[in-house]
């Protein structure tokens, strides 16, 4: 599966293009820890968005999911050091894999890679 990596002074700008184009994907995150291995934090629950505050001390990321207000879920990852975007052979975007600086790796994965411009409109 092809990866690429984001420069860090891209994070910003990537993260908030790619939060519109996925908005509302279903998605599933997992962090994998040294020790503890993966464990599933979000289950297909619809994207809200992703952010990075790169401007206080101690950089972190947010992952906000969930429909509804009683649903919403925000996960934060503390002092990020690598987002890259995976996508299929095909081209299609299959998630997000960020790394940081404990050792921890955060995977948000789409239940169903595509290209965006292939279910443009299908969202409501």
């Amino acid at each position: 599966m092809p990866t690429r990596d984001i420069p860090r002074e891209e994070w910003p700008a990537f993260l908030d293009s790619f939060s519109r184009q996925h908005e509302r994907w279903l998605v599933n995150v997992e962090v994998i820890t040294d020790g503890l291995g993966a464990h599933r934090e979000v289950r297909e629950k619809g994207l809200i968005g992703i952010s990075a505050d790169l401007k206080r001390n101690g950089d972190a990321i947010s992952i906000m999911a969930g429909d509804r207000s009683d649903d919403h879920v925000n996960h934060i990852i503390n002092r990020p050091t690598r987002v890259a975007l995976e996508q299929t052979k095909e081209g299609a975007d299959k998630g997000l894999r960020i790394e940081a600086e404990d050792g921890q790796t955060t995977l948000l994965l789409f239940r169903s890679p595509a290209r965006p411009e292939t279910v443009d409109g299908v969202l409501q």
